[in-house]
């Protein structure tokens, strides 16, 4: 039986009332000088003070060991990329902490112990150079697959330096292409041709920090040379970005994106005789390509040609078609279910293959063209877990799927697309005991009456009286879909110690398509943190866990839904870890990347929106004299996607008001905090020692 809660308690009607300070009135706002000196002075206090409340418990010790140990253990699954003919991989351990770049045959790979050749050192290469230099991915040439663009990160900010590198050789390009730091993005136009969009300079960013130009380089030729091919508008809240995608037949064809907002764009493709847009639905993404088909996810309705392709579908269009400016007649390859949502789209060399959630369970497809059309076959596969493609490549039908569960280690499969049996082939040791935790799935009510589902897992022998420790995460946002994975870290440091951990699919996410996500966009938000309410009010009804016992956590968008939650149900959780966070709704658009944003919380230029944000907003709506959980907070100097502007206001608004309150950020590691293992290491271990602090013992 569903536990059914209070409306009032859900949508915030309890909390205290009092008019929020205007932003005009903000004390604050010299914290977000982001890297100016007194802002900084801030910070190392702060992180003076919390450093000695976490690293100085006696449990800190054991659990930085215990992280460190799990995120660099040398029997992880060595995760693979299929390049050139080899089966490539960025690997951390202990001897690299910031990684390194190697490859190993196909056949080798498969072997118990593959014999590796290392291709590049990012500590050695860091060394070398006095920089932190992060992996941030490669850009390859095809179809020959020899040259890569490298993206480095400075420390693990987005802006990254691209730099040509030779994967026969093993050797940055001498005279190759090298370009300046800068948030952008690359394609390979042919090999001597790069599609850019970077900073060029003054008009050629978007409000929000993204490239809204577009231009060709040439190998050999300064930046300043470079020829311009598209432009966008700076009133863009996103960017423009370039594309190639090629096929098995050798098809191959290069576009644009104009991201208008966060979820529309405008598809160009790009011609000898110039870019010409394309009759692609706003909220529809390219995917990939197979025998001359370009497959198109949707999110939206797309009528086109006599065919109506629903939201949430993968459909194929001829690639001929779009290059003669015909009306298209799209072939639907999937239609989801409304408890079904795609997860990841990849393309081998004759097949498609997809992964899909149903009721939050991990499902494959492979998909297959042919002359009366396309077929789908099923793909057996662990149940109850999350499925991912690990790789894929146009050059064969081979494949790599991986499967984890909440107590299942991750495994990895082979996948021969022409003839869909996958076989194991890795796996990963178990790094927590499981045995005596079971998994089970719930659903809470939320105030209009939606099911929302949440998975919890717990001792089987757990007493149903309020006692357990919990934590408690979910994301809410962007139509990303929160599934069962296997937490390591979290499984040692948490569920070992008879704790239990749950993971809340509330609206804003994709867990059951874009209708999900739309539920809670803008000014109809607070049905999501109704949401997030309503599945710990559950929990609380079946006796699983009480708000004595329960904490919560959050980054990114996940923190800000921390942030609202702290202020609106304070009495509900006795632990708030608020990680990389939105929180200032009011000035967000003002900070680092937030202007991209306005698609899914909306703009204070709008009334309206600006009246909702206001409401919502956890910087604005802390209150004096009342009850709260001590929250921590942590962000990242290096974040130049929401920035720690937010996390530091917050915190320096709750010292301002007496309340106690941890705080702290970390100088490296960008908006994921994963400069290096150490780091990781070290911020889930001062996460774990305040959730003990707070939740277990007396």
């Amino acid at each position: 039986m569903i536990g059914l809660v209070s409306a009032a308690l859900l949508t915030g009607a309890n909390a205290p009332s009092a008019t929020p300070p205007a932003p005009a009135d903000d004390p604050f706002v010299w914290l977000e000088d982001w890297t100016g000196p007194r802002a900084m002075q801030w910070v190392e206090a702060e992180n003076k003070a919390t450093l000695a409340a976490f690293q100085n418990d006696p449990r800190y010790a054991g659990y930085y060991a215990q992280a460190l140990a799990i995120a660099s253990a040398k029997d992880r699954i060595a995760m693979p990329m299929l390049i050139h003919g080899r089966v490539y991989n960025v690997w951390r351990d202990a001897d690299h902490p910031q990684g390194i770049w190697r490859w190993t045959t196909e056949a080798d790979y498969a072997t118990d112990a593959p014999k590796w050749t290392t291709v590049l050192d990012l500590d050695a290469l860091s060394k070398a150079e006095g920089r932190k230099w992060v992996w941030k991915g490669a850009t390859i040439l095809d179809p020959e697959e020899r040259l890569a663009l490298i993206n480095l990160s400075d420390g693990g900010e987005d802006a990254v330096t691209l730099r040509e590198f030779d994967l026969e050789t093993g050797q940055f390009v001498k005279g190759g292409f090298d370009v300046p730091t800068s948030k952008q993005n690359e394609a390979w136009l042919d090999g001597d041709t790069l599609l850019l969009a970077r900073d060029w300079g003054e008009g050629s960013m978007t409000k929000s920090g993204y490239p809204f130009v577009v231009k060709t380089v040439k190998r050999g030729q300064p930046l300043s040379a470079a020829t311009e091919i598209y432009r966008g508008a700076a009133s863009d809240q996103v960017g423009v970005y370039p594309s190639v995608y090629s096929d098995g037949d050798g098809n191959r064809a290069a576009f644009l994106y104009r991201g208008v907002t966060f979820f529309t764009n405008e598809t160009f493709l790009v011609t000898s005789q110039g870019v010409k847009k394309l009759p692609l639905p706003a909220k529809s993404t390219i995917k990939g390509m197979v025998a001359g088909q370009l497959l198109i996810q949707t999110s939206q309705a797309w009528d086109s040609g006599g065919v109506t392709v629903p939201s949430g579908a993968l459909a194929a269009v001829p690639l001929k078609a779009l290059q003669a400016g015909e009306t298209l007649t799209p072939q639907i390859l999937f239609a989801p279910t409304p408890r079904q949502s795609i997860e990841e789209v990849s393309a081998t060399k004759g097949h498609v293959i997809l992964s899909y959630n149903d009721n939050v369970r991990g499902r494959v497809a492979v998909l297959t063209p042919g002359a009366q059309g396309w077929t789908s076959t099923p793909v057996a596969l662990p149940d109850n877990a999350t499925i991912g493609i690990a790789t894929t490549s146009e050059k064969s039908d081979r494949a790599y799927l991986s499967v984890a569960g909440f107590l299942a280690p991750t495994t990895l499969w082979a996948l021969d697309a022409a003839a869909p049996r996958p076989v194991q082939v890795k796996a990963m040791p178990a790094r927590f005991d499981a045995s005596g935790l079971v998994v089970e799935q719930y659903e809470a009510t939320s105030t209009d009456g939606t099911k929302i589902p949440y998975f919890i897992v717990h001792r089987k022998d757990m007493k149903q009286d309020g006692s357990t420790p919990t934590i408690m995460t979910a994301y809410g946002g962007f139509e990303i879909s929160m599934t069962p994975s296997y937490a390591a870290i979290t499984g040692k440091l948490w569920l070992e110690r008879g704790n239990s951990f749950v993971l809340a699919n509330i609206r804003g996410g994709g867990e059951f398509g874009p209708a999900w996500h739309e539920a809670g966009l803008k000014t109809k938000r607070q049905i999501i943190y109704d949401d997030f309410a309503a599945v710990a009010q559950d929990i609380f009804a079946r006796k699983l866990s009480s708000p004595r016992r329960f904490g919560i956590y959050g980054g990114s968008n996940g923190g800000l839904l921390m942030g609202v939650e702290f202020n609106q149900h304070p009495d509900l959780w006795n632990a708030v870890t608020i990680q990389v966070p939105l929180l200032d709704m009011i000035r967000y658009e003002q900070i680092a990347a937030g202007a991209s944003w306005v698609d899914e919380y909306g703009s204070v230029s709008v009334p309206e929106e600006k009246a909702f944000l206001e409401r919502i907003s956890p910087y604005s709506n802390i209150r004096r004299g009342v009850k709260y959980p001590t929250p921590y907070i942590w962000t990242t100097t290096k974040d130049d996607r929401v920035g720690p502007q937010h996390a530091r206001k917050f915190a320096a608004r709750l010292k301002d008001y007496g309340i106690p309150y941890h705080f702290y950020e970390d100088t490296a590691g960008g908006h994921s905090g994963d400069a290096d293992i150490e780091q990781g290491a070290r911020l889930q271990a001062m996460q774990m020692v305040y959730f003990s602090q707070r939740l277990e013992g007396e």
